[in-house]
């Protein structure tokens, strides 16, 4: 996503950027109209952020003439002021969004990503994000239409790297409440103390540092989708305020006074067996009937393996794209490894396997050896693993035990190359929580 913002005053602007460009936005900046023109008409972006108030010509007029020259691209515009005509008449020429400073440029993110999905499905022809053609796939295709219908609560269950998330936004983007915000949240990366802050919001001066009020992901997420990954990592007595706001669909924002009704969609997902958690008395009983009003079990990927090669192509695709790489192609025997393999980590590790091979490949073709494994068994010869938290530990007797652990302490490094060294943010992307991650961070040496 590429974002241009328009701003005459050097802090907010330079602070903007550098929080866009921490988020993995390509944020260009400029401090005027004219500046914002010679910009758009020379160069591409997914979407403007332009301040209403601006030396010489306004923003409104930066607005105008996107509208009038055809770009199509969506402009949240944003103001110190908040008068309400301001708001009406940026909206009627064309703006997306409105808001108010100081605001929260998490709240931001998100309205941007919403508005660029959005604009990227309307130039596009609809597809949908679940890879497959396998019978259980369809099935699960099927349930999606179905609940893409209701707003009804839905949990996602199944093992790490099966595509929970992607489940959730197929169920968001068939829904009516399509063009409204998808917020995923992953419960198992936030800290403990942070979390009730980040799903509620809070008022200025609720706690010490609360400097501004800021909205939680509740609060965010609209109309739209809320989703809430690896539920089963949430404390007890944040369950116990979840709870109360399914029960009465209302929020109230920490040191608040006044309940804000909940209109976002509710989807969970987890790897545990949250059955066993009730009876150990890890998860409430009552909230797991709750988010459980419609689930859905992701299927793993050794039981659909006639849709590897399929999946093998979309990732390959996406990958090549993100290197900047031409596509290569498989070799018969590398197609031959992957449908025999057992993919502890399912999808996920499926796309790990796919990287190391480009990477290390020579560009053209993937070959057998590329992939890095021995040659399996047989699939009838091999056993189903034990499902366990982590993807890339539940080897089976037939493959090596030091190459798994060097396939995952490879993961784990490029995961943290690609999120720039933040470890909640590596943990999130590769599905693990963030204590894992810095266990496995010690184990490897991968602290520097």
């Amino acid at each position: 996503m590429r974002v241009l913002i328009v701003d005459d005053e050097r802090n907010i602007r330079l602070s903007l950027q550098k929080y866009l460009i921490l988020e993995h936005i390509d944020a260009e900046s400029v401090e005027n109209g004219e500046g914002a023109i010679a910009y758009l008409a020379q160069e591409p972006f997914d979407a403007v952020i332009v301040d209403l108030k601006l030396p010489s010509m306004s923003g409104q007029a930066v607005l105008e003439w996107i509208q009038a020259q055809g770009i199509p691209v969506p402009v949240i515009m944003i103001s110190a002021h908040g008068q309400i005509p301001d708001a009406v008449q940026a909206l009627q020429a064309g703006a997306k969004d409105y808001l108010v400073k100081p605001f929260d440029p998490a709240e931001l993110v998100i309205k941007l990503r919403a508005l660029v999905e959005t604009q990227n499905a309307e130039k596009a022809p609809w597809k949908s994000a679940l890879i497959g053609a396998a019978p259980v796939m369809e099935r699960l295709s099927g349930q999606i239409d179905k609940l893409a219908a209701t707003n009804v609560t839905v949990l996602l269950t199944g093992e790490s790297g099966t595509g929970k998330e992607v489940a959730a936004r197929e169920i968001h983007r068939r829904s009516a409440q399509a063009n409204e915000p998808f917020v995923a949240v992953n419960i198992g990366g936030i800290h403990e103390g942070l979390i009730e802050s980040e799903l509620f919001g809070h008022e200025k001066g609720a706690f010490t540092g609360a400097l501004t009020r800021k909205p939680g992901l509740f609060e965010l997420a609209g109309k739209g989708c809320l989703f809430l990954d690896e539920i089963g990592e949430m404390p007890l007595p944040i369950q116990v305020k979840l709870l109360r706001v399914l029960q009465e669909r209302k929020i109230r924002r920490l040191g608040g006074l006044k309940d804000i009704p909940l209109t976002a969609r509710i989807v969970s997902a987890t790897n545990r067996d949250l059955e066993a958690m009730v009876r150990e008395g890890r998860f409430r009983e009552d909230l797991y009937y709750r988010i459980n009003v419609f689930r859905i079990e992701l299927p793993p990927l050794r039981e659909r393996r006639e849709d590897i090669p399929l999946l093998a192509d979309h990732l390959l695709k996406d990958l090549a794209s993100r290197l900047g790489r031409p596509k290569p192609k498989l070799s018969p025997d590398a197609m031959e490894k992957l449908c025999a393999y057992a993919y502890p980590g399912n999808i996920r590790e499926l796309e790990n396997l796919l990287e190391r091979a480009l990477i290390y490949g020579d560009g053209r073709n993937i070959r057998g050896e590329d992939l890095g494994f021995p040659d399996p068994p047989s699939v009838e010869k091999q056993e189903r693993p034990a499902f366990v938290e982590r993807p890339c530990l539940a080897a089976q007797e037939t493959v090596a035990l030091g190459y798994l652990e060097e396939l995952e302490r490879e993961a784990i490094r490029a995961a943290l190359v690609r999120c720039q060294g933040n470890r909640t943010k590596a943990a999130q992307e590769l599905g693990i929580s963030r204590k894992t991650i810095l266990n496995k961070i010690r184990t490897y040496g991968l602290s520097s």
